[in-house]
């Protein structure tokens, strides 16, 4: 693979998600990714199924693409010699080991550190390398709702929900790769490595976004109210005649002509505070004009009027969009047991001018050890 970060090697201790998904950003942009597993069971998350497609994960194969694959067992001196041998010419060594751990496998940062200058650290925790509860295990939806992300979510307060996929790991993951990346960076003036740090608290927190600062400046607690957005409306998802659209009106102009194109009564909505304040009343009326259209009917009417709208795409759907296929977000590996696999794709771009360069050529995940052969022959040159 080429791109971005051609050259940058990459030894991974990680396992489970949030590691994995920083390691597999880094390698989706060129990094060469060296994935350490224990031997005869690999990463946790190859025994995460069903559904399984042959012997391998679906959910390990969500978070491994552009990865090669060593068994070592971190406890036996030889092993451990390796993972050593592949640290003192890696450029970024990512885990994600409880605090400790790496200590007493005799794999400390400082000796890490000291054997290799250049090396960029990312230790990714659950709730934080140091503080009162620095030590506890991180799971994602333990760390949703610690967070705050489950208070925020579901049909009301009394009814928390985590999100649909585990975006406590994922987010973790992309903040760690984020940090790598600008530590590189910095290395390139510097000469000198660094430790960088992220947990799913953090990355959990970071995207608390006006959520946050309506609690730390306005003092007001938010709390989950379903499909409609806090501060702005109308802004959600509104019943028709065969389902639901979302409308998103983001702007005082954007309500008249709304309301124009719909022939909405606006006696006390006149403003977007109004409308907040008044919500009940509102969806009343948006409803009660959408109730004699298709969703499809509605659709065609909202683009007419220049109102941001969109239908609720089952995964299936989404798969199956020319719109997901242009971007990219599709891609076809060759795997060493399973053979063809069509998987999401990076969500990135790169262009030089108005050519393409984002890489093409995709690494599918590996299976267990299935470099460690040509790994330790590279290590012995």
């Amino acid at each position: 693979m080429h791109g971005p970060l051609d050259g940058v090697l990459v030894v991974d201790l990680s396992r489970a998600l949030a590691g994995p998904h920083a390691t597999m950003m880094l390698g989706d942009l060129g990094a060469r990714v060296i994935k350490v597993e224990a031997p005869g069971r690999g990463d946790d998350t190859r025994g995460w199924g069903p559904p399984f497609a042959g012997d391998e994960s679906t959910y390990f194969l969500s978070a491994n693409r552009n990865k090669e694959s060593i068994a070592l067992d971190l406890k036996d001196p030889g092993d451990r010699d390796v993972v050593l041998r592949l640290i003192d010419r890696a450029d970024v060594l990512v885990e994600n080991f409880r605090t400790g751990v790496l200590d007493r496998l005799g794999l400390g940062l400082d000796l890490l550190r000291e054997r290799n200058p250049h090396l960029v650290v990312l230790s990714i925790t659950g709730f934080g390398h140091d503080g009162p509860e620095g030590g506890r295990a991180g799971y994602d939806q333990i760390a949703q709702g610690e967070a705050g992300l489950m208070s925020l979510t579901g049909s009301g307060p009394d009814d928390p929900q985590r999100a649909g996929v585990p975006i406590g790991d994922l987010l973790a993951g992309m903040y760690g790769a984020y940090g790598v990346v600008a530590a590189l960076h910095e290395r390139s003036t510097t000469g000198a490595g660094c430790i960088v740090r992220t947990s799913l608290l953090a990355a959990i927190v970071g995207v608390h976004a006006f959520q946050g600062t309506r609690y730390t400046v306005a003092g007001e607690v938010g709390v989950a109210q379903g499909n409609h957005h806090p501060s702005i409306a109308p802004y959600g998802l509104f019943r028709c005649a065969d389902g639901a659209v979302q409308i998103a009106v983001g702007s005082e102009g954007l309500w008249q002509r709304f309301a124009a194109a719909f022939g909405l009564d606006t006696d006390g909505l006149s403003t977007n505070a109004d409308r907040v304040a008044h919500r009940d009343r509102l969806i009343t009326v948006i409803e009660a004009a959408f109730t004699g259209l298709t969703s499809e009917e509605l659709l065609v009417k909202l683009a007419d009027a220049g109102v941001p709208a969109g239908k609720v795409r089952t995964l299936d759907e989404v798969y199956a969009w020319d719109q997901t296929a242009s971007q990219g977000l599709l891609i076809d590996v060759d795997h060493s047991t399973l053979g063809p696999l069509r998987l999401p794709g990076p969500p990135l771009r790169f262009f030089d001018g108005s050519q393409e360069t984002t890489p093409g050529d995709h690494r599918p995940p590996p299976t267990l050890d299935e470099h460690g052969d040509a790994i330790r022959t590279w290590l012995d040159r």
